[in-house]
Formats: structure tokens, C-alpha cells, sequence
């Protein structure tokens, strides 16, 4: 049976992940780490795994022919071994966001910014999913920059990215900590949701609670602006309560001194467990000089991402809604 590109990479990680599991007796997903540094760099980095299990690998990595494989091809692959490990270790913080929410983003990116190059910024970068699948449809020169606190996922994202051959500056830090870069034309995010245990550093932002812990995301929506050149994008996976929480009226006076809403696109909630935890894409653009608010925002309830015939249906309003605001 012929496998496809994406089975023999995923057949690949997964069956060396599993060697150096059960060799360095660590995680599944901290092996996947190891496997994929060693596919990189073409060699057997860990000093510590024996001759005979050198020469397991060494026998799996000679299979596979890398340069006859895609970016997007390592990427899907890469994913689906990342999720294999995330269902058999599952943490809050471990979440990855779904493709069809990527190509989405990825989609928006490319009709708000006619840059031939620009700076790009995921301060929840994770595995560093969402932001290759924004960068594998982009033909603009991406400069772009992830950040994360997970020690494990900012490895595996370093890894995604080596493997993609994109040059992502990574940072694996608190991003409501000061980030060090210059400032960036776009932001995406699929936002941490809760609440930030850290008052000493939230009390650096206008958004933080008058009482008690401040909600993380709306922190990541401050920083994230700070951060953006005025004029620029940011694009968000928020929850559809975003502006319903006992927080919010901060939040809508932020937006109302800061930002102008280009659209709310609001996902099928078929893809979510409940209705509770249904999300949308929020389109933002930094007030600056010059900057006009559209005619009318850009607000959207996406059908069912299968559905072909809605979805061009939607697309096509979409693709309208540019026509009226965008010059």
C-alpha cells in the first residue's frame, strides 16, 4: 500500500519518537522534540542512547528522502504526531489550533496587508501551528516572531519551524512580561482564555481587574497592541463571550481609545465541544494616523467549513466587504 507524503513523515516521527521515549525514558512529545532536531540537523544529537538503538534510527532516517517533501507536508505530519502525544498527556495549556481556523487567518492576513514584506508576531505561539500554516500561504517576506512560556512547546516549535525551514524568532517567556522586539505590522493569536495569576505584572496594563485576577486574554490583547505599528492588524481566535464577561466594559473603552474593529467572524460552533466554548476570529487595526474605520465592520457567522457551497457563498461577501472598504 502506497502511504501519502503526510503518512510517511507521520510513520517517521511517531515510530523514532518512540524509540527515543522508551531509550531516554522521558514523554512522548519530548522525544518528538529529540527526533525531529535529529531529522534537522541529519544527525544522532542525544550522547546518552545506545549503539544498537543509533543504528535503529540512523536505519528509520536513511527511509525518508527530505527534500522531496513539502513545507505543508512536514506540517501536517508534525501536527498529527504533536496531537497523538497532547491525547496521551493532556495538559490546559496544551491546545492546538484547529487547521481550518489557520488557513482562515492565513486567508485575512493576505487581504488586510499589501506589504511585500512585514513583521508578524504570535505571542501564544505554542508548537508554532497556527503561525506556519499562516506562513506557508503567504508569498510576502515574513519576518516573523513567536513567543511562549512552555518550555516544551517553544522546543517543539523550534523544531516545526527548523523543519518548515521558516526563520522564526522564537522567545520562551511570559509574553505579558516586557518583550523585547520592534514593533510588527500584524499580530495573530489563538488567546490563552482564563485568568493571569501574576497582579504584579498585570497592574502594568490598562485592562487589569479593579478586584481580584485580571482575565489573561484581554492582558495578550493590550500587549499585543503595544506592540503593533499603528495602522497594523491584529487577528485574534477569541471566545464568542468576549464582550460579555463582568470585565468588558474596560475592554470596549480600550478598544474604543486604541483599536478599530474590522470584522467578527464567528466559527461554526460545531467545531466546538459546547456552545460555551465556541470561539470567533476578531480582525483589529491599530489607530494611527490616517487610519479610517470601515463603512461598516466586516461581521460574518461562518457555515460549516465543509460545506462548500456556503462557504463560497460566504467568501464571495467577503470578497465584496474588500471591494466597499478597502482602497
Amino acid at each position: 500500500m502506497n502511504l501519502s507524503p503526510v503518512e510517511q513523515l507521520f510513520t517517521l516521527f511517531n515510530e523514532t519518537a518512540v524509540i527515543l521515549q522508551e531509550e531516554l525514558s522521558c514523554t512522548y512529545l519530548e522525544a518528538l522534540a529529540e527526533t525531529g532536531e535529529n531529522l534537522f540537523h541529519g544527525s544522532i544529537l542525544q550522547e546518552e542512547v545506545s549503539e544498537l538503538t543509533e543504528k535503529r534510527l540512523k536505519k528509520q532516517y536513511s527511509v525518508i528522502e527530505f527534500g522531496k517533501f513539502s513545507k505543508e507536508e512536514f506540517r501536517k505530519a508534525y501536527q498529527l504526531v504533536i496531537l497523538k502525544g497532547m491525547k496521551e498527556n493532556v495538559q490546559p495549556n496544551h491546545q492546538m489550533t484547529p487547521d481550518t481556523v489557520g488557513m482562515l487567518i492565513g486567508y485575512l492576513v493576505q487581504k488586510f496587508i499589501n506589504k511585500p514584506s512585514f513583521r508578524l508576531l504570535d505571542p501564544a505561539v505554542g508548537t508554532g501551528n497556527l503561525l506556519t500554516t499562516v506562513l506557508n500561504q503567504l508569498s510576502n517576506k515574513v519576518d516573523s516572531i513567536g513567543v511562549e512560556i512552555d518550555d516544551l512547546l517553544i522546543k517543539l516549535a523550534y523544531v516545526n519551524a527548523n523543519l518548515q525551514e521558516h526563520p522564526i524568532q522564537l522567545f520562551n517567556q511570559d509574553s505579558l512580561e516586557p518583550l523585547f522586539i520592534d514593533p510588527v505590522n500584524a499580530v495573530i493569536a489563538d488567546l490563552p482564555i482564563g485568568f493571569y495569576p501574576n497582579d504584579v505584572r498585570a497592574a502594568d496594563y490598562k485592562l487589569k481587574a479593579d478586584e481580584g485576577y485580571s482575565y489573561s486574554h484581554h492582558l495578550f490583547i493590550e500587549q499585543s497592541v503595544r506592540h503593533t505599528v499603528p495602522g497594523g492588524y491584529l487577528f485574534f481566535v477569541v471566545p464568542n463571550g468576549l464582550f460579555e464577561s463582568d470585565q468588558a466594559p474596560k475592554l470596549k473603552e480600550f478598544f474604543r481609545e486604541n483599536v478599530i474593529v474590522q470584522g467578527l467572524l464567528q466559527l461554526p460552533t460545531a467545531m466546538f465541544k459546547n456552545k460555551a466554548a465556541a470561539k470567533s476570529i476578531l480582525i483589529l487595526q491599530r489607530q494611527g494616523e490616517g487610519v479610517q474605520a470601515p463603512k461598516q465592520a466586516m461581521l460574518v457567522d461562518l457555515p460549516s467549513l465543509s460545506n462548500a457551497v456556503e462557504m463560497d457563498r460566504i467568501l464571495t461577501r467577503i470578497e465584496k466587504w474588500f471591494q466597499e472598504n478597502k482602497r
